[in-house]
């Protein structure tokens, strides 16, 4: 489910006349990149723009809501009622926010947050990892779309061994479906016994893609991992778990996705 706009982009109304807005330097300061005196040297250096725009001095006037801010081509998030939270899904718990069946879901281990969010994409239940909620109907658009190609890294256990010549096949895109699954990158990270434990990336979204593309190389797949989406790493996040990205991490999501 897509959650509505949450007016990131609805509105357009960047920069302000004077009367009207906060001044840049202080929304800056704001949104944690620094003092304002430190605001004003990045400014002055040429190195912030708004809406698309190089800010050529100091004094224009923002609404924090709806400007689109850059700072050495980063997104610097501003908007303060904009949530994005990463969670390490574990396995048994279905990509819903309810669930009719009473089964585990998403929904209850984000039940104690104060905004209401909704899960970016989706994770089979057989598959654990990174799964993203926000509230931002726009973040969450351009992640899903395929037009973004928001890069995904996955960890499967599969029965081995496995011939380069397979590998070579996966590297050169599996047809599914009647179009081609494109794979930016495979490679074998470890062998335990009959086990090997492969690092896929992918720009792919559709429904069990990873299970059917190595099902379709005669590698079926035991378990599932998804450890990266765009810049965001699940790093040490337990299964179950859940944060909030921090400033930095949400720039630089806001900026894979272009916003």
């Amino acid at each position: 489910m897509a959650p509505s706009d949450s007016g990131h982009h609805s509105s357009r109304r960047g920069p302000q006349p004077a009367a009207e807005g906060v001044r840049l330097q202080k929304v800056l300061a704001a949104a944690g990149v620094g003092s304002r005196r430190y605001a004003e040297v990045l400014i002055d250096a040429g190195r912030v723009t708004v809406d698309g725009e190089v800010v050529r001095g100091q004094g224009m006037r923002v609404d924090p809501e709806s400007a689109v801010i850059h700072v050495d081509g980063v997104r610097v998030p501003t908007a303060a009622g904009a949530a994005v939270y990463m969670l390490n899904k574990p396995v048994g718990v279905h990509s819903t926010m309810s669930d009719p069946q009473g089964r585990p879901c998403v929904g209850d281990l984000v039940g104690g947050l104060d905004q209401r969010v909704y899960h970016v994409g989706r994770l089979d239940a057989a598959t654990s990892g990174l799964l993203l909620l926000t509230n931002d109907g726009e973040l969450a658009n351009r992640l899903t779309h395929p037009s973004h190609g928001v890069a995904k890294t996955y960890l499967a256990e599969v029965a081995g061994p496995i011939k380069p010549a397979t590998l070579g096949r996966l590297r050169a895109g599996v047809e599914l479906d009647g179009r081609v699954v494109e794979v930016e990158s495979i490679r074998v990270v470890s062998t335990h016994g009959a086990k090997v434990h492969l690092e896929l990336v992918i720009h792919e979204g559709r429904k069990h893609v990873v299970r059917r593309l190595l099902q379709s190389v005669g590698h079926p797949v035991s378990g599932l991992v998804r450890t990266q989406v765009g810049p965001l790493h699940l790093g040490g996040l337990k299964p179950g778990k859940l944060r909030r990205l921090s400033r930095e991490e949400l720039g630089a999501l806001y900026t894979a996705v272009g916003m």
